[in-house]
């Protein structure tokens, strides 16, 4: 995992304090799909955002299998601002839609924290389940997940892409 520390804040996270705005430990929590966007996108928005002082937690470890929690559960919680980097193949990852559950679960309990989705070679459309992409790739995960929380993945993605975001189709 890559974060963005520095000395006051290290100091400040020690002593219980944290980032003058909501008390969050980071400004920014990457959400993205690795092998489609982290040796590119991410990795330059990563490096962009941290070189302006922005602190940024990218999660970088490859989990299977894993329950969301412990760090990675603190950094969204923690985070002021979330960005959702929709890809071609960000749905068929349980992980990123898990993450992406809790930040819409997050921003919808305080009103200062805000999601800023990115549409790196897909439309919202895509996002908002209009065409095949992403309604395929939840069909997917039908036999390994509850109804319950696909229909939770499938709200957040649908809500998630009526927000306004930055469209990067055909750039990338």
């Amino acid at each position: 995992m890559k974060r963005k520390w520095d000395s006051d804040t290290a100091t400040s996270s020690a002593t219980g304090g944290g980032s003058e705005s909501l008390g969050a430990e980071f400004d920014v929590f990457l959400n993205f799909r690795g092998p489609d966007t982290r040796l590119n996108f991410t990795d330059l928005l990563y490096h962009s955002l941290d070189g302006a002082g922005i602190r940024v937690f990218l999660d970088d470890e490859i989990r299977k299998g894993e329950k969301i929690g412990g760090e990675l559960l603190h950094a969204i919680n923690d985070s002021r601002f979330y960005v959702p980097i929709f890809s071609k193949n960000y749905a068929s990852s349980a992980w990123c839609l898990r993450e992406l559950a809790h930040m819409v679960e997050c921003s919808r309990r305080s009103t200062e924290k805000v999601i800023l989705p990115i549409f790196f070679d897909v439309d919202p459309y895509d996002v908002k389940l209009r065409t095949e992409l992403y309604a395929d790739a939840l069909k997917k995960h039908e036999d390994r997940f509850s109804s319950d929380e696909i229909q939770l993945w499938k709200k957040a993605l649908t809500e998630v892409a009526s927000i306004k975001g930055w469209h990067c189709k055909d750039r990338g």
